[in-house]
């Protein structure tokens, strides 16, 4: 039976979900410390010291050294909190470093007089001043990512037919579109993990979320009515080449395991596929007349857009992008937009998506 972004997912019936708080705050910060997880309790969040496999982690950290928590499972989400003087000038370079020293979902910066400024990894960016109901609407801003289950899970099986090996005209279509989207200067990341973080954190990194480096984007195609062909994670979209490294047969998404089921040749070692896949699943068994699916961290005016800002990679942003794509006049030709973070358009081919958005994407995503 096909499962549709509605059913239960298993690893969502958690409830309430439970986070911990650690590290020491600032002086300034105390006081959200002290009220914050009283607001979350309210909100139905458990709050539960020493727990080992949290859903949420509160990470108050020093600027001086922004120490991580060190997660024992994946789905858990981390949360840091940082107290500085004043903003720098550029905010997303000034800070970012410390969202990935701290191996944080979501960066918390509070400036006095200011109010809190959130930086995500996926770089959402917006802010929340001081004032009426201020730790209430901290809250109401980290919830998405506090509660949010990651997919990021791969079951690689052996199991491609030989005549795909090589990849198919499909896969050439893919590498077509990779190209193309590098020439409009979409490619890579801004800000490169790698570039930022000493070899030991990104090494962590890379374990943690099952990449290679944020290279920002992804795209698929149908291959039938289950299967579909899709970029890997953290690879070079401007050189998709050879399959079950750069190219990966998604097949289906175990419930139970909360993976991603791959088909790849023999004798490959795979990388993982995008941390989307489990919402261009969602799309394409939803919708058969979609045959293929972009993502790209730009953005289309007069679009309608998610009400929250998940992270990539969650059951929470799949379904709530699928659910715009079920609203959407023709879902086979859709443009969603993924709050403060990108688009996702649908469309019969790859050549058929590119066709409609070219001239037309907007470099940088609104942040409110």
């Amino acid at each position: 039976m096909v499962q549709s972004s509605n059913s239960t997912n298993a690893f969502l019936e958690q409830t309430p979900p439970s986070f911990v708080v650690v590290g020491q705050p600032t002086e300034g910060l105390k006081a959200l410390a002290d009220q914050l997880p009283q607001v979350m309790q309210t909100r139905g969040y458990r709050h539960e010291p020493g727990a080992e496999a949290p859903r949420a982690v509160l990470n108050f950290i020093q600027a001086d050294k922004p120490t991580p928590y060190r997660r024992k499972a994946q789905a858990t989400m981390v949360v840091s909190f940082l107290e500085l003087p004043q903003m720098p000038p550029d905010p997303i370079g000034g800070l970012y470093s410390y969202l990935v020293r701290a191996l944080s979902n979501m960066l918390v910066v509070y400036v006095p007089g200011q109010g809190a400024h959130f930086l995500t990894l996926e770089l959402g960016r917006y802010h929340e001043p001081e004032g009426p109901r201020f730790v209430e609407r901290v809250a109401e801003r980290i919830h998405p990512i506090a509660s949010s289950v990651l997919v990021v899970n791969n079951r690689f099986e052996p199991g491609l037919e030989p005549e795909l090996w090589q990849g198919d005209a499909l896969t050439q279509s893919l590498s077509a579109a990779g190209r193309k989207l590098a020439e409009w200067d979409l490619l890579p990341a801004a800000f490169p993990i790698e570039e930022i973080l000493p070899p030991e954190d990104f090494r962590h990194v890379k374990r943690l979320y099952g990449i290679g480096g944020l290279s920002y984007g992804n795209l698929s195609v149908r291959k039938d009515e289950k299967r579909f062909w899709m970029s890997a994670s953290g690879v070079d979209k401007a050189n998709l080449r050879e399959v079950g490294r750069d190219i990966l047969m998604v097949t289906d998404y175990d419930v139970e395991q909360n993976a991603m089921r791959l088909s790849v040749p023999p004798g490959v070692e795979p990388r993982r596929v995008s941390v989307d896949a489990i919402e261009h699943w969602m799309i394409y068994r939803e919708h058969p007349q979609v045959g293929a699916i972009i993502h790209v961290h730009a953005w289309m005016e007069n679009i309608s857009s998610t009400q929250f800002n998940y992270p990539c990679g969650t059951y929470e942003l799949a379904s709530a992008v699928a659910e715009k794509v079920r609203e959407a006049p023709d879902p086979s030709r859709a443009v969603v937009g993924l709050k403060n973070h990108g688009l996702t358009i649908t469309g019969h081919s790859l050549e058929d998506i590119l066709e409609r958005i070219e001239g037309r994407l907007l470099r940088q995503v609104p942040m409110t």
